[in-house]
């Protein structure tokens, strides 16, 4: 199938405006390797410290410069249940990877919060800044340089896009990402939700709440509905960085633990010793990028992916905007109904086919690009597999099904549940803002009524709880972008608006915070850039105001005359009590220095060119062979 001319236009466009700094990118990929293992760069000194205190076969194999060194970088905590059954991985991992002639350091951890437990308390306001502080402590993690290539183990919201923007500033280091899957399937996710609403109604005790929450959340793993955290491991399937069908299979299993052995493996013969060098920086290209958005909306995933996909493409030197994924949500057909754009699970999608389904559906329907550089290689299509259990204990794989196992769960693109992505730009006098309509029924959608300006959620619940929001209006929720307050997520709103859209309603929100992947039927309008603090419209908005927010036309619009609306100034407000307290005054520096939603809401720039005469290999420099593109690097190979 011919790539659809949309993908390809968007595409195009993507690599001319990336050339400068995806070049300047590349030049730094390149001068950060060296011959033989990356360790050789090492004094003596530097290795006694880097081995003292492992086995001495392993020991012995560090002090030989010949084996690579695989470096596992992990997010383990046992207070999250995504991220609990980490615990066991390194042990199976320093095993796999001795039975391919390697060696296995745990390189360092990461932090890792969950917005389940932080949500709609102070800790939520850390939790975007959590992404570039995992970051950070993923540089910190390689910045011994002992390592050859690395194992990535994330699975939730902020910590699967930190570790990817960490591992692409170490771009030379080959980079397998390893998942540990979602918890079995509890409470249906349409009962949760009715649990929830039915409490913000008073119709329910705490008591009953939590009952159906612990029912819904039972166990280790992520949790099963669509949110950020499980569209981070469908994207790492489409992007090539997981072995293929990897995201869903459940923890504790020996699937699951084969499947971390052979990721392992796979670490340690990509390296640049192997003969088979598949470095990060060079399979997260232009297309990856690409292929990773189309699969976001196909799958009606998260709309925090419209921060940190931009973000860890400018971690690449690859620049992309909010135009990009309108362009391409327009002509991308939603293949997926799972929580909250259906009632199903991720495991019940990984049932009817999964990831190796979709991914061949979308390849074969020319919205993905096939050549680019994944850990098995060149192409995509090795990735349309099923792992399965063989007798001797190793995952094998197959061809994914022809054909899907419940078309109320998965389609094929010939036969989507919708037409486009369900994700949308909208714009107008109050800024540029993204939609995730693919829950919201079309007689939503639009929506033009009286402003109800809030600075906080508190003071929205406080007045529904009052009774003051029977009516129809569209919700101003204003200073909760990422310089006002870290950008919290807001899902303490939803159940309510949600009860007064199902009483009749017209309702809407209009904010410049964030509602992820658990953004449900009510119309939101989020990530409203420019904030007020970076002089953002929404501060000239009043009570009162009819604002109009247009999901199919993308107006995002205050109907207030010209002339009053710029004779208004803009309104501040005290911020302080977001600023101190919960460890929210250590994060000011980013704060201060965060750019727009739009920007990728991040404190790191694109690369920069650097002039530098450090020698690439041997017999050549930077000024002899600067590496201009990634089909450079294909034909040196």
């Amino acid at each position: 199938m011919a790539l659809h001319p949309v993908v390809e236009s968007v595409t195009a466009r993507i690599i001319a405006r990336s050339r400068p700094s995806r070049g300047a990118y590349l030049t730094h990929l390149d001068a950060a390797r060296i011959q033989g293992v990356q360790r050789g760069a090492l004094s003596c000194t530097n290795l006694a410290h880097g081995f003292a205190a492992f086995p001495a076969n392993d020991k012995l194999s560090l002090k030989e410069y010949k084996k690579p060194s695989v470096a596992i970088v992990s997010s383990y905590n046992d207070m999250l249940s995504a991220h609990q059954p980490f615990e066991g991985f390194p042990q199976i991992i320093k095993e796999a990877v001795r039975e391919v002639g390697a060696v296995a350091q745990f390189a360092g951890g990461v932090p890792a919060m969950c917005d389940g437990v932080t949500q709609g308390q102070p800790g939520m306001e850390l939790s975007l800044f959590s992404r570039d502080t995992i970051a950070m402590s993923t540089a910190v993690a390689l910045s011994h340089n002992m390592f050859d290539s690395a194992l990535y183990l994330g699975v939730c919201d902020k910590i699967v896009p930190g570790l990817l923007i960490g591992a692409l500033h170490f771009g030379h280091l080959p980079a397998v990402f390893v998942p540990a899957g979602p918890m079995t399937s509890g409470l249906s996710n349409k009962e949760k939700a009715k649990v929830r609403q039915l409490y913000a109604q008073g119709k329910a005790t705490r008591e009953d709440l939590l009952e159906g929450e612990s029912k819904a959340y039972h166990g280790a793993g992520t949790c099963t509905f669509y949110g950020t955290a499980n569209s981070n491991q469908m994207l790492m399937e489409v992007m090539g960085l997981h072995l293929p069908g990897a995201a869903f299979i459940t923890p504790n299993t020996p699937l699951r633990d084969a499947l971390t052995a052979a990721a392992a493996q796979r670490a340690a013969v990509i390296t640049a010793q192997s003969g088979s060098y598949l470095p990060v920086g060079h399979i997260v290209d232009e297309k990856c990028i690409v292929n990773a958005v189309v699969g976001l909306l196909a799958t009606g995933g998260s709309t925090n992916h419209t921060l940190h996909l931009v973000a860890i493409a400018k971690a690449a030197g690859i620049v992309i905007d909010w135009n990009d994924f309108n362009e391409l949500s327009a002509i991308v057909p939603m293949l997926t109904r799972i929580y909250p754009n259906g009632d199903a699970d991720v495991n019940h999608f990984h049932a009817a086919g999964g990831t190796g389904y979709l991914i061949r559906e979308l390849l074969d329907a020319g919205l993905l690009h096939e050549d680019v550089n994944t850990i098995l290689g060149h192409g995509l299509r090795a990735h349309c597999m099923e792992p399965f259990l063989g007798e001797d204990g190793k995952v094998f794989w197959k061809d994914a099904p022809l054909a899907s196992a419940d078309d109320s769960v998965l389609r094929p693109a010939s036969n989507p549940f919708a037409p486009d992505g369900g994700m949308v730009l909208v714009a107008g006098n109050l800024g540029r803002a993204v939609m995730k309509v693919s829950a919201v029924k079309p007689e939503h959608r639009t929506v033009e009524a009286p402003a109800i300006v809030f600075n906080s959620q508190e003071d929205f619940m406080a007045a529904y709880k009052a009774g003051t929001l029977d009516r129809d209006f569209v919700a101003v929720l204003r200073f909760q972008g990422p310089r006002a307050n870290g950008m919290p997520e807001l899902h303490a709103l939803t159940p309510a608006l949600a009860n007064l859209q199902d009483a009749g309603r017209h309702v809407a929100l209009v904010t410049d915070g964030r509602m992820s992947g658990a953004s449900g039927k009510v119309p939101s309008a989020i990530h409203v850039s420019p904030e007020i603090l970076a002089g953002g419209p929404l501060g000239l908005v009043r009570d009162g105001d009819v604002i109009r927010l247009d999901a199919f036309t993308g107006v995002l619009e205050a109907l207030v005359p010209a002339d009053v609306w710029h004779a208004r100034s803009l309104v501040t407000a005290d911020l302080s009590s977001s600023h101190i307290g919960m460890g929210r005054e250590l994060f000011s520096m980013f704060r201060s220095t965060v750019s727009a939603a739009e920007e990728g809401a991040t404190t790191f720039g694109l690369p920069s060119p650097i002039p530098t005469t450090v020698p690439l290999h041997e017999g050549e420099n930077v000024g002899d062979t600067v590496p201009g593109s990634d089909e450079d690097f294909l034909a040196r190979k």
